[in-house]
């Protein structure tokens, strides 16, 4: 996907997000980078020039169609990177339905509600939509339930869409990531107890670089599933 490709990013304000976004906007892509509400949006739009901005609250996916009808959205659209996510951990004997219905609603209902708003730009472009889904997505562990349940589906989604959209030249990727240094991966260790190390993780950055080699690859391939474990 080469020079002035237009992307959709969702969680493009830290961690993997950023990194994806900075080194898309450092290339010369176009970026519309949704934001909760307008605040973020400025921030974004700050610190991202040139970058449009999209405002619509992912624990809200009943009122995106909504935001979404009230702002302007691209004409072309060549990915959509859905990277946004939440975690809250606890035993299923504990786990409120707030807690499951913010993380299905942010994790998995938004992403199939954005990408029902874009798959017709994607498919005139014969683009790319990116799923980052989570080691969770591929194994469930103990106080991980809601979490990793929001990812299962996010892999469903992902695996249901790209069989529907081979046809129209759509590709769909999921990258499963370990645990990567970042705002989750903190919010994860106080959660757990536990004190925090960022070297002991992976760098963003890798994984963005993974993203992009995704992004990139020639349109006579496709990247299906890509895991991408720590190091060290």
């Amino acid at each position: 996907m080469a020079g002035m490709a237009t992307h959709v990013i969702t969680g493009a304000g830290s961690g993997i997000g950023a990194a994806v976004a900075r080194r898309l906007h450092a290339r010369g892509d176009e970026l519309v980078l949704h934001a909760r509400d307008a605040g973020r949006a400025k921030e974004l739009a700050a610190e991202y020039p040139g970058a449009r901005t999209l405002v619509g609250d992912l624990a809200d996916p009943d009122r995106l169609s909504w935001a979404f009808s009230h702002q302007t959205l691209p004409d072309r659209v060549d990915s959509l990177l859905h990277i946004a996510g939440v975690v809250d951990l606890g035993p299923v004997g504990e786990l409120t339905p707030k807690s499951w219905h913010h993380q299905l609603n942010v994790n998995l209902i938004s992403p199939a509600e954005l990408t029902r708003h874009f798959l017709p730009q994607l498919r005139l472009s014969h683009g790319h939509v990116l799923f980052v889904n989570s080691g969770s997505g591929l194994n469930a562990h103990a106080d991980w339930s809601a979490y990793a349940a929001s990812k299962h589906g996010l892999k469903a989604l992902a695996d249901s869409l790209r069989q529907e959209e081979h046809g129209n030249g759509v590709r769909v990727t999921s990258v499963y990531p370990g645990r990567t240094a970042g705002p989750m991966q903190i919010k994860v260790h106080q959660q757990e107890g536990k004190e925090y190390d960022a070297s002991k993780w992976i760098d963003p950055e890798s994984v963005a670089t993974t993203i992009l080699m995704a992004l990139d690859l020639p349109s006579d391939a496709e990247v299906s599933n890509l895991t991408v474990r720590p190091g060290r």
